[in-house]
């Protein structure tokens, strides 16, 4: 038989590979709305018996932990003089957001917080507009505007309708500078280094500071109250979870999928929030609820192109 009378067989094997690919982008899709919707009722579970100094350090030291733990041999392949940027990343996109967003809720609720948390793409925008001539076209702007005019209306719907001093949520959105800011400078300064280094990095130089703060607490005099052992359950749990594995998931999905399917987490973890606070017995008045779709639909008008 010719070359030209063979018959083509499908190729089951390559197709089958590739359905098991696609199927694991939405496992770990769902893994991460899950693990990162439920950080904020943890954080807020932590606060029960914990300060905020207590439970920033805690998930820090936690993290820490585990990222040394599985990372630590990367260590010497970061350049020295890419150390300096290290420590900035590490300080922008874990430290401060940590104690930031657990000074926040003492005041907020914990689905208030995360769809706040969702303001992080436009901040990555305005500031790679402002300092990275990043181009950004008329629907990202325009998303922008929305963005915030969602965040105006969450904040103002629940000083009006709730209790608590609601200025703190600006806490959340100076956290999402600072998850923008380590964005641009992950990019821009350690894009050649892989990222279970970068993270192994961060948490090199922050260990130790973390843990100086802890212990500048006192914790250590009620370490055996069953009240402060739960929150630091949860604390443990919360970077173990949220800050440690999470971020070797979220870098795998990159590669293997695109950042703009990875993005599609910041839809689904203010749903998994909600959940989680409601079971808490949070609420939100129709404003904030208007207020978080509006976020939403800003969030989503800034991921077209143009």
């Amino acid at each position: 038989m010719t070359a030209r009378g063979l018959v083509k067989i499908p190729d089951f094997c390559s197709n089958t590979t590739t359905m098991k690919t696609e199927n694991l982008k939405w496992l770990l899709l769902a893994f991460l709305a899950l693990i990162w919707g439920s950080s904020f009722i943890l954080i807020l579970r932590g606060l029960d018996a914990l300060s905020p100094l207590q439970v920033g350090s805690l998930r820090m030291i936690a993290a820490g932990a585990f990222l040394l733990l599985i990372g630590f041999r990367k260590l010497p392949q970061i350049p020295l003089g890419k150390w300096k940027y290290v420590a900035l990343t590490g300080i922008t996109g874990n430290f401060i957001p940590a104690f930031l967003f657990a000074l926040a809720e003492t005041e907020v609720n914990s689905t208030v917080s995360a769809i706040l948390n969702s303001l992080t793409p436009l901040n990555t925008l305005i500031f790679g507009l402002l300092l990275f001539r990043m181009d950004v076209g008329r629907h990202q702007v325009l998303g922008i505007l929305v963005g915030f005019a969602g965040c105006m209306l969450l904040v103002y719907g629940g000083s009006s309708e709730s209790g608590g001093d609601w200025r703190y949520a600006f806490f959340i959105l100076l956290a999402t500078i600072c998850y923008a800011l380590n964005i641009h400078f992950v990019k821009r300064y350690l894009s050649d280094l892989s990222p279970l280094t970068i993270s192994a990095g961060n948490f090199a130089v922050l260990i130790l500071p973390a843990a100086a703060i802890l212990l500048s607490t006192g914790i250590t005099g009620h370490y055996t109250e069953h009240a402060i052992q739960v929150s630091a359950f949860y604390i443990v749990l919360l970077g173990l979870l949220s800050t440690g594995i999470s971020n070797v998931v979220f870098y795998r999905l990159i590669q293997m999928s695109t950042p703009l399917f990875a993005s599609n987490v910041t839809y689904l973890i203010p749903i998994v929030a909600a959940g989680w606070g409601l079971l808490a017995g949070e609420r939100l008045g129709w404003m904030q609820l208007i207020g978080a779709a509006v976020i939403l639909s800003g969030v989503y008008l800034s991921s077209r192109k143009r």
